[in-house]
């Protein structure tokens, strides 16, 4: 029997990645961040040298790329066995890995990928379209969102807290960008997963969309 699945779904700054590590731990489950996944393969392509428009070699280095998450405390990432997780959650590499993830080649062999992080006695997966593609037969799925001003301002305050330089018109405009390329594009595209519970998290509180969460599960 297939272990069971809680996604969580939605788009970039909604809080899903806080949500659902901390639900995980709470279940005690294994842990997926998708987000990463593709931001991995991305600092992957730029460390190769490979230009981003050439889908044959991006493909190839996601076939060669191995992936590990910890997060016993904070999420830390481990690109073939060197831990990537500073180099995350950079502009560059969130433009990267956009561009990357459009690639229906790349989406599939990552798609397998995936899949090998479904075991006992549970996964909580993140990212943009664990409901509708990844595990559509998932018995529990969130789709969580914010308004983009909501979202674009979580994000300048972390990067400003962590002492990086941040304009929050741009964050703005990137945000709103960054959604159109995902909900327009032709493979995967960002939606609402069949089945999916809605939850607009731009006036809760991270504890409140938590234990929104948690109880479904339980």
């Amino acid at each position: 029997m297939n272990a069971p699945v809680l996604t969580l779904d939605g788009p970039s700054g909604a809080g899903k990645g806080t949500v659902s590590r901390t639900v995980a731990s709470l279940l005690g489950w294994h842990y997926l961040d998708s987000g990463s996944i593709y931001r991995a393969l991305a600092i992957a392509v730029l460390q190769a040298g490979v230009a981003l428009d050439d889908v044959a070699a991006v493909t190839d280095v996601a076939h060669g790329m191995s992936l590990a998450f910890d997060c016993d405390s904070e999420l830390s990432v481990w690109l073939n066995g060197v831990d990537i997780t500073l180099q995350l959650g950079t502009e560059t590499t969130g433009k990267a890995a956009s561009i990357v993830a459009a690639y229906p080649d790349v989406r599939a062999v990552l798609l397998q990928k995936q899949k090998k992080f479904r075991q006992q006695p549970g996964l909580v997966a993140d990212g943009r379209d664990m409901g509708s593609v990844v595990f559509p037969d998932a018995q529990y799925k969130v789709y969580l969102t914010a308004n983009a001003e909501t979202r674009a301002l979580r994000r300048y305050k972390q990067l400003i807290e962590k002492g990086i330089d941040a304009n929050l018109l741009q964050i703005t405009q990137e945000v709103e960008e960054r959604d159109r390329r995902d909900r327009e594009r032709a493979t995967a595209p960002l939606t609402v997963p069949d089945g999916a519970i809605y939850i607009d998290s731009s006036n809760m509180t991270i504890q409140d969309v938590i234990d929104r969460v948690t109880a479904l599960v339980r």
